[in-house]
């Protein structure tokens, strides 16, 4: 981890104050929703992680505008069985509920015997053999593979994060992977014409936890009609397969 400026300074357990940094890509007085994910999965892995257990779905709900203001986050466990727990998360500023999180935690065993078909795995070149973009991204790295944002056809590209999320705290994989998780809609849903959509959601599926700080981006959907959008992204670290991030996203406006 570089020491450059985190996205949030902690102010008591539940409680954060946003950097600079925080601020999205839509209006530079709201907060960025990679951020968002990024807090309530910190949230659920700390409060009620387990080793025996694995987060295998984040769903992220982005329901309001995202005030550029100090953050509550809070969670209950809704269900705690032998095998399945289920949280939901809450990320409220000025008392204002504006995002939620359900998650699904399974407990981890063995595979069954027998063959289960898979694709093929991930063939591309590794981050380290490729240029860095020519623009540096303050939020994040990237080494584009194949058809970086804006292009038309598919994209493929490396990401890691470069910042702490809350300071003096670092990042976990299911953190990494969740505040990455938003990168779909950008990549996804870009096109000639730059970012037309703004995602109301993100929903990460994830079998394992990635292993490496370098996460890859596959877009495997886009279908947009009436102003609505649906992209789809695998993700992969540079071991192989993690899982997938989908977002449902309306077509917007900057205001910046």
């Amino acid at each position: 981890m570089t020491a450059a400026e985190p996205f949030f300074v902690a102010d008591g357990p539940h409680r954060f104050l946003p950097n600079d940094v925080c601020r999205g890509p839509w209006d530079r007085n709201s907060l960025h929703g990679r951020v968002v994910a990024g807090l309530l999965a910190h949230e659920v892995e700390t409060n009620h992680g387990d080793p025996a257990f694995q987060c295998a779905r984040l769903t992220v709900d982005l329901y309001r505008v995202l005030p550029f203001a100090p953050v509550d986050v809070s969670s209950k466990v809704v269900r705690d069985g032998n095998r399945i727990r289920v949280v939901d998360a809450e990320f409220t500023s000025g008392g204002v509920s504006v995002a939620r999180a359900s998650a699904v935690l399974l407990r981890k065993g063995e595979n069954p015997s027998g063959t289960v078909w898979s694709p093929a795995p991930w063939q591309v070149p590794s981050p380290s053999t490729l240029p860095p973009p020519e623009a540096a991204n303050p939020m994040w790295e990237t080494r584009v593979i194949e058809h970086g944002f804006g292009s038309t056809a598919q994209k493929r590209a490396w990401l890691r994060e470069t910042r702490q999320l809350i300071e003096g705290v670092d990042l976990t994989p299911l953190v990494r992977v969740a505040f990455a998780s938003d990168f779909t809609n950008p990549f996804a849903n870009s096109g000639s014409g730059g970012l037309q959509f703004v995602n109301a959601d993100i929903t990460l599926y994830i079998h394992r936890l990635p292993r490496t700080e370098w996460l890859g981006f596959e877009v495997v959907e886009h279908h947009a009609e009436a102003g609505i959008a649906v992209g789809e992204c695998v993700i992969n670290d540079e071991d192989g397969a993690v899982g997938r991030s989908l977002v449902c996203a309306l077509a917007n406006r900057r205001n910046r």
